[in-house]
């Protein structure tokens, strides 16, 4: 059955208006993917200097690991939005590409990393939904058994 479905789009062809909306959303997409990788960058930065600040006020009643902590936190928050800027550049780098060169291939490559961005943000929306609901369910617990 997904063989005929398959073979019955393999004749799909693009008319100039979409390989224009494409390769407007390509300019759009790298322009966001550099903005990204900056705010990455500066997230790093962040994270080294704010440990170190944290770290060194003095009237800072968990010293050290408070930076560390800190430093951490945003290390962590860099990586997790690395990877799907990461897609998104790379959807806009062989979507230009696949358009230049007329090539089914490289434009096929371009939509899987469109898809591998969409599925990173999902999955991560459901990581963050599902700690949200427990952390509710603990404040819940935490509440009634203060009453």
């Amino acid at each position: 059955m997904e063989e005929n479905l398959t073979e019955s789009n393999s004749d799909l062809k693009l008319n100039s208006y979409a390989i224009g909306f494409l390769k407007e959303t390509a300019k759009w997409v790298n322009f966001l993917a550099i903005m990204g990788f900056i705010g990455i960058g500066l997230i790093v930065i962040v994270a080294l200097f704010a440990g170190a600040i944290f770290s060194s006020l003095p009237n800072n009643p968990y010293g050290e690991i408070s930076g560390g902590v800190i430093t951490f936190t945003y290390l962590l928050i860099a990586a997790l939005y690395f990877f799907p800027v990461l897609y998104m550049y790379r959807f806009a780098d062989k979507m230009k590409t696949a358009l230049a060169r007329k090539d089914e291939d490289i434009l096929t490559e371009a939509f899987m990393n469109l898809k591998s961005h969409y599925k990173f943000i999902g999955i991560l929306t459901i990581v963050m939904l599902s700690l949200y609901a427990l952390l509710f369910l603990l404040a819940l617990i935490g509440g009634l058994a203060v009453m």
